[in-house]
């Protein structure tokens, strides 16, 4: 920060209020939320790809001969996701809610083709993938983005019709949608998504104003399923007993918490080093996806982790700013439901890893492996990019900052004019 003039007239150095006061005025400037999300999002971008390389190297030399084989993979749905991003953040809201209705009806088609003989593909206990030869999709990943939009347009279009005070107007259709989405999830085992599905339902409920004691019930309502989920499955229940007891299932259904624990623990300060960790050599299992923050913490120490969780946090402060400064009631309730999916979503895979709650192997949005769950993401946050251009003061401050960066580009090569 630059000195400013003393009363004497010589200058001095800013005090630690003034320093807060500066970077406090930096938040309410109009494009904040913009930028915020933009740069949290090709930071975590950044460091999933370096991590996937220092997770899976070992293993896909073993197997493929190549060190390579899945960061070249991750890199590719980096690229389609991030275009998806761009195109996604140029979009007008009428598009997104336009979308919302064939997206959730291609997620509940393509999450009955799960459960088809044939078409589905299982792991680790769970049906969540169609096979189409070479290419695998996980149709629960684009079934979030599809609630938040459909869920949004439904209580935005209850809201101005003043239907979100009484219960069976508030939850008609939008309870039995999540429900069938749950349903349809749960018949493949995958209880992790499922939570993440129904914790978006309440996001919505909550940002649109329902009732109290309605909100209450709904919450005990996905505790209980949630709760009997959890233990009429054979393998989440020896999962669930694993947690409850680690050092005697520390050897059976509990190995990969405890080798989780292991290599966050072994990271110290700073950390083994890029590449230098012992987990990746097959001590861990699947470091590559859900248990990625674990290879994090052993590689760059507590100062890694904690470098991850802030960016999540800014990354959530950005969305919740997006909805509580837009005025359209369904821009606020669609960016409030995708930080939702984001944020709970990290904090239920990184408090697997570090032993706060049961393995549910669900991903770190943006940092694990894998395209099926990278490309949503990255267009939900094209999403948010876009409303964030609906903020007070936003337009103007993107009109004044001129032509982007390929413009200037382009006309510095005399392809374009200034």
């Amino acid at each position: 920060m630059s000195a400013v003039p003393a009363e004497d007239g010589r200058t001095r150095r800013p005090g630690l209020r003034e320093q807060v006061v500066a970077a406090v005025g930096l938040l309410d400037r109009p494009l904040t939320s913009y930028y915020l999300v933009l740069g949290c999002t090709f930071m975590l971008l950044a460091l999933g790809l370096t991590m996937v390389l220092a997770a899976s190297s070992v293993k896909q030399l073993q197997e493929t001969g190549s060190a390579y084989t899945l960061v070249q993979k991750q890199a590719m749905w980096m690229v389609l996701g991030v275009l998806g991003m761009w195109g996604a953040s140029r979009l007008p809201v009428r598009t997104f809610r336009t979308l919302a209705y064939p997206l959730l009806l291609l997620s509940v088609v393509a999450l009955a083709l799960v459960l088809v003989p044939g078409l589905n593909q299982s792991a680790n206990g769970a049906t969540r993938w169609i096979s189409f030869g070479p290419v695998q999709l996980q149709p629960s990943e684009p079934a979030k983005l599809g609630l938040v939009l459909w869920g949004a347009d439904i209580l935005a279009r209850k809201e101005r019709l003043g239907q979100l005070t009484e219960w069976r107007p508030l939850l008609m259709p939008l309870l039995p949608g999540a429900g069938l989405l749950a349903v349809l999830v749960m018949l493949g085992d995958d209880l992790g998504t499922t939570m993440v599905l129904l914790t978006i339902l309440l996001a919505l409920l909550w940002v649109a104003g329902a009732p109290g004691r309605l909100f209450v019930g709904v919450v005990g309502l996905v505790a209980m399923v949630v709760s009997i989920l959890a233990v009429v499955s054979p393998y989440r229940m020896a999962r669930l007993t694993g947690f409850l007891d680690p050092e005697g299932n520390a050897h059976g259904s509990y190995y990969q918490g405890i080798q989780g624990l292991f290599a966050v623990a072994s990271g110290g300060w700073f950390g083994t080093g890029l590449g230098e960790g012992r987990a990746q050599w097959g001590f861990l299992p699947h470091p590559e996806t859900d248990f990625i923050f674990a290879i994090v913490g052993e590689q760059f120490g507590l100062v890694g982790t904690l470098v991850v969780l802030h960016l999540f946090g800014l990354l959530a402060y950005a969305g919740l700013r997006i909805a509580r400064r837009v005025k359209d009631p369904f821009t606020r309730l669609a960016a409030a439901g995708a930080t939702s999916w984001l944020l709970v979503q990290a904090i239920v895979n990184i408090g697997a890893v570090i032993g706060v709650f049961p393995i549910t192997g669900i991903p770190l949005p943006l940092v694990s492996y894998g395209g099926s769950a990278l490309i949503p993401t990255l267009i939900a946050l094209g999403m948010l990019l876009a409303f964030a251009k609906r903020e007070p003061g936003a337009r103007q401050a993107l009109a004044a900052r001129g032509p982007g960066p390929v413009v200037r580009a382009l006309s510095w090569l005399g392809l374009a004019r200034r």
